[in-house]
């Protein structure tokens, strides 16, 4: 039986071989089909692990609540908010907590400026602690103070995209800007993160917290973020459970209200992009996949021809002692081997396909093949050759000798 194998595999790689341009046309569809399917896959599970390393450096112990309004109440004018009293609340009486900071968003202007540079970007208001819960650490000076807080100081600390857009020299330290109208001092600037999603990460400007609310006025319709780091034998779902209880009854909720905040984790933001990016995949995967069906029908179509191509050569066989499985085996072998190498060549021109695409886009994470995706392909793509090419190599095995001898 081996000799069989080995015979029919031989006398498959010369029959490819011999017809090598129509070897290659047949095997076309496969080639597409594999090389979509491995440059979508590479693509998007490039950006995968680049977003699951990204949100990985944020910590697995760090939340995040801000406001949550559903669309049928904002067309009717009604606003959900976290308030200064919200944070003070949970600085009181939540448990399990480490370090937490609010978070303000510049509501007026994000326009910066220093001399005759004019750059936008992320101004937002914080304390010292925000550095410890979102990892977020200055390479020159310092970082915001509490000192600075309380004194409600102009002082800011930058990253470098915001450096750069506005021509600042490489240590911004002790540089003055502009913000809404106010100077403010550069005490810092951060490390950089560099982008994500084509978002820069470093188009940041820190400012105190009570700085930012001084600048805003006395708003009673301020709207803030919370983001906190919990403590070493924390439990997530513990701490989640214990906020939702203070908010709800902060915020008058009855059980059958839904909440007007959402709090989130690094690991519900990893999952949440990890569906968005499985489902993109499976979808155009699908879609692409279609043509390893229209690659299946080609090697059928082909291996027909050549089992009437090669009637006598068959009968020949039959008539020197050929057994049935053998012919069978013959052109089984031969259509998966014409399968299985044209997604070989789909695999390899996918991952280059996907590293150009990849390369090709500013701040694009780089292209990556998982193993599971190459034994999928490569699976696939014998499942096809297998399927398609049963119904030719049937047809080879049932020729009668006598006949196929006779053959013109």
């Amino acid at each position: 039986m081996l000799f069989s194998i080995l015979e029919s595999f031989r006398s498959a790689m010369l029959s490819i071989y011999a017809h090598g341009l129509r070897s290659f046309l047949t095997t076309l569809g496969i080639v597409i089909g594999v090389a979509s399917v491995i440059a979508v896959v590479s693509v998007t599970q490039g950006m995968s692990s680049f977003i699951g390393d990204t949100f990985a450096s944020l910590g697995s112990n760090s939340l995040t609540i801000r406001s949550f309004t559903p669309f049928e109440d904002q067309m009717k004018g009604i606003r959900a908010r976290l308030t200064p009293d919200d944070l003070q609340l949970i600085e009181n009486r939540a448990e399990g907590i480490a370090s937490i900071t609010p978070v303000l968003n510049a509501t007026r202007s994000s326009q910066i400026k220093y001399g005759s540079q004019t750059a936008f970007s992320q101004i937002m208001g914080t304390t010292y602690a925000y550095q410890d819960v979102s990892q977020s650490y200055t390479q020159v000076g310092r970082f915001l103070a509490d000192s600075d807080n309380n004194t409600r100081r102009r002082v800011a600390v930058i990253g470098e995209k915001v450096r750069e857009n506005l021509n600042l020299p490489e240590n911004p330290v002790n540089e003055f800007v502009e913000l809404g109208g106010e100077w403010f001092k550069i005490v810092g600037m951060l490390e950089q993160k560099g982008e994500m999603m084509g978002f820069s990460q470093d188009d940041l400007v820190l400012t105190p917290y009570a700085t930012m609310q001084s600048l805003q006025g006395n708003q009673t319709q301020t709207d803030i973020a919370i983001q906190l780091s919990l403590s070493e034998n924390a439990v997530v779902e513990d701490v989640v459970q214990q906020l939702t209880t203070l908010l709800r009854n902060a915020h008058d909720l009855s059980g059958e209200e839904d909440d007007d905040f959402v709090i989130q984790t690094a690991e519900q933001l990893m999952e949440t992009f990890d569906t968005v990016i499985n489902m993109v995949t499976i979808v155009i995967g699908g879609i692409v996949s279609i043509s390893l069906l229209v690659g299946g029908i080609g090697i059928m179509n082909i291996m027909l021809v050549s089992v009437t191509e090669r009637t006598r050569e068959i009968g020949i066989c039959k008539a020197i002692g050929a057994k049935r499985h053998h012919i069978l085996l013959q052109f089984l072998i031969e259509a998966l081997l014409l399968s299985l190498l044209g997604g070989l060549i789909g695999l390899v021109l996918g991952y280059g396909l996907g590293t150009l695409i990849s390369n090709s886009i500013p701040g694009f994470p780089n292209a990556s093949i998982p193993l599971w995706s190459v034994a999928l392909a490569l699976g696939f793509s014998g499942f096809v050759g297998v399927l398609f090419g049963i119904l030719p190599a049937a047809k080879a095995a049932n020729l009668d000798p006598i006949d196929a001898l006779r053959y013109e």
